[in-house]
């Protein structure tokens, strides 16, 4: 399996289904609308989000109608969003063009549209010192039920910080309640030559469930997808100089749509030292209301 995944240009900047990543459930495409221009989405098997990356969008789907505000970035607010169940097929239109994301997960429940309003986004600062970053909690259980398999969030990481810390799994490892693959959607700010780093590997209670092995450190680039099958995934920094986002997409065998992890028991005593950090001041980063002046 290729973890990464780079982006592709044209119309269709990824493109990631179950059976392209050689796994059971979650899927990614992002898109770009041409001005004016209406793109039509079969759903098929999946349940997915219409997340607005730029741009604002216009959404058909099921005799119902959404006008999504987006956002200048992702680095500028959080944004409007919505839900549309499996087999269904809806319409995207941008008056002024547009790049949106579909996350995806198969699912056996037809659920109907919904509509998820930016001011409604919770959103997070996580951790503390150097590994603070903000997390928009769009579309996780006890924020968004409206959906059967589909886990989502947004998170901005301030530049030179770690985030995805301490390396954590959900996996069919012990000692993980939940199994969950996860998609990484990678955007970078400052400049085309911006990066970060991802990291994913494996412990030998992997070996002993009979997973394969995984030790791989990528740098990421705008647009850049990384896919986690199983394995502990962190630390994603951010190089000085660049802020970096990402969007989690994850989604499971469970019959249950659960949010859990297990820190690799080797860092998992850094969260113990966060209590006695302050956090970053630069986050939060963004709200419904916008960009957060720095301090």
């Amino acid at each position: 399996m290729t973890l990464v995944r780079p982006a592709h240009d044209g119309p269709v900047v990824v493109d990631i289904t179950p059976a392209s990543a050689g796994w059971g459930w979650t899927g990614l495409r992002a898109l770009r609308l041409a001005p004016g221009q209406p793109q039509t989405v079969r759903t098929g098997d999946s349940e997915l989000f219409v997340l607005p990356l730029t741009g604002s969008v216009h959404v058909t789907a099921g005799g119902q109608e959404f006008e999504l505000q987006g956002r200048d970035s992702v680095f500028s607010r959080v944004t409007d969003f919505c839900y549309v169940g499996r087999d269904s097929v809806l319409t995207l239109v941008s008056g002024a063009g547009a790049e949106v994301a579909l996350p995806s997960s198969r699912c056996e429940v037809a659920l109907p549209p919904a509509y998820g309003p930016a001011e409604d986004v919770p959103v997070e600062i996580r951790g503390a010192g150097p590994a603070t970053r903000q997390v928009a909690n769009f579309g996780v259980p006890g924020v968004w039920d409206h959906a059967d398999k589909l886990i989502c969030c947004e998170l901005l990481t301030p530049e030179g910080n770690w985030s995805s810390y301490p390396p954590h799994k959900h996996d069919a490892s012990d000692p993980c309640p939940v199994v969950n693959e996860e998609i990484y959607y990678y955007r970078i700010d400052g400049s085309a030559d911006g990066f970060g780093y991802h990291t994913t590997y494996t412990g030998p209670e992997h070996e002993a469930a009979g997973l394969a092995a995984l030790d791989e450190t990528h740098r990421v680039r705008d647009h850049d997808v990384v896919l986690v099958p199983h394995g502990y995934h962190g630390p994603c920094v951010a190089a000085p100089g660049y802020e970096m986002y990402y969007l989690n997409v994850m989604a499971g065998p469970g019959a249950d749509r659960e949010l859990a992890f297990c820190d690799d028991p080797a860092h998992g005593w850094v969260r113990d030292t966060w209590a006695d950090l302050p956090t970053d001041p630069r986050c939060p980063m963004t709200s419904a209301a916008g960009r957060r002046e720095s301090p």
